[in-house]
């Protein structure tokens, strides 16, 4: 079956970086685009950006915008979320995804994912 195991984020301050990685077996990891998706308390799981399968297309939820960056490493089955300029507000559990589908160029939507990572807390102080 599909395990994304996930790894990296903890405690950034105020304008600080933080990164996260989604390491991913059990499928064919260049067939799916993959998503970053954050979930802070009381609120529902938000999108945050997610990137094609050949990593040539990305899309950003405007609140992260400029400040984060998504990439992956097809070779090693690896997604990954570099967080810049952090904000209190980016305060959340950061889940990564994987697509339902392959070769879908841009899903966006919490059930458009089939697979997803344990969750790790990223938390910005002020």
């Amino acid at each position: 079956q599909v395990q994304l195991v996930q790894s990296g984020g903890g405690l950034g301050q105020t304008g600080g970086s933080l990164r996260l990685s989604c390491a991913a077996s059990g499928l064919t990891f260049s067939r799916y685009s993959m998503g970053w998706f954050r979930q802070a308390p009381g609120k529902e799981r938000e999108f945050v950006v997610v990137i094609n399968w050949s990593g040539s297309t990305t899309y950003y939820a405007d609140s992260v915008k400029g400040r984060f960056t998504i990439s992956r490493d097809n070779a090693k089955n690896t997604v990954y979320l570099q967080m810049n300029n952090l904000k209190p507000e980016d305060t959340a559990v950061y889940y990564c995804a994987a697509d339902r589908l392959p070769y879908r160029l841009r899903p966006v939507h919490v059930d458009e994912f089939g697979s997803w990572g344990q969750g790790t807390q990223v938390t910005v102080s002020s």
